[in-house]
């Protein structure tokens, strides 16, 4: 049977945040990000302080009414800080490493459908891959198939937080299944897991991009190689 949602935490998250809109900010705001979603003009270190202050006010009874309640406040939302609050919401230690949270990402993603509310996962989909690789692996090769180029941005950005525990031959299954896509997005996307990369492996990554002569876009190599310098981040 399925948990219930703490209505209460979700009243405190959207009381709060709306006692704090700046209408001024918000305009700015809804015309940086391109949304139809209207905004409060809430700065996100107040969206995360109001929702960690909801959390200890009422502190989740089980791991699965906090996910319903992550639910509930996304799909309630009607401001785009309120699925700001129920992203940060997934931070809590009860929900790390659990699977039963990979179909609310991928429910963020898809209905989100922009790239702040992708990229707000993808740490948590990175805890995912890191407790249970073999299976979110092969979910992370499914989705760099996918037509949703958010759910494809999500496995490219997937090993952002991994560091030294990044999976080479993942980056590569999921970036080279990308590599030509003219979307920006993912052209974005794939120079900053490349260059995230190279924090960690800066061979490797200039060994992929010698790889791919012509197919990575100029914004991925550029971005791919933005922290190794020399000839090879200019093209020359």
């Amino acid at each position: 049977m399925e948990s219930a949602a703490d209505q209460d935490l979700v009243a405190a998250v959207k009381a709060a945040l709306r006692a704090m809109a700046d209408p001024e900010r918000a305009a700015g705001a809804q015309a940086y990000m391109k949304s139809r979603i209207p905004s409060l003009g809430v700065r996100v270190p107040e969206v995360r302080r109001v929702t960690a202050q909801a959390v200890r006010d009422f502190p989740p009874a089980s791991a699965a009414q906090l996910r319903a309640t992550v639910l509930e406040l996304w799909r309630s939302s009607t401001f785009r800080e309120e699925r700001y609050a129920a992203i940060d919401l997934t931070a809590h230690r009860l929900l790390g490493g659990w699977m039963d949270m990979l179909p609310v990402y991928e429910e963020i993603i898809r209905t989100g459908a922009w790239w702040d509310f992708a990229d707000g996962v993808s740490g948590r989909i990175c805890g995912l891959l890191l407790a249970h690789g073999e299976t979110m692996s092969a979910v992370l090769r499914q989705w760099s198939r996918d037509p949703d180029v958010w759910i494809r941005r999500a496995s490219i950005t997937s090993q952002l937080r991994a560091g030294k525990a990044t999976d080479p031959q993942l980056l590569a299954d999921v970036i080279e299944q990308n590599i030509g896509d003219p979307e920006f997005f993912i052209r974005k996307a794939i120079g900053w897991a490349l260059r995230q990369y190279a924090r960690t492996a800066p061979e490797w990554v200039e060994a992929f991009v010698s790889r791919h002569p012509g197919a990575l876009s100029p914004l991925s190599q550029r971005e791919a190689l933005r922290r190794l310098g020399g000839a090879a981040a200019t093209g020359k």
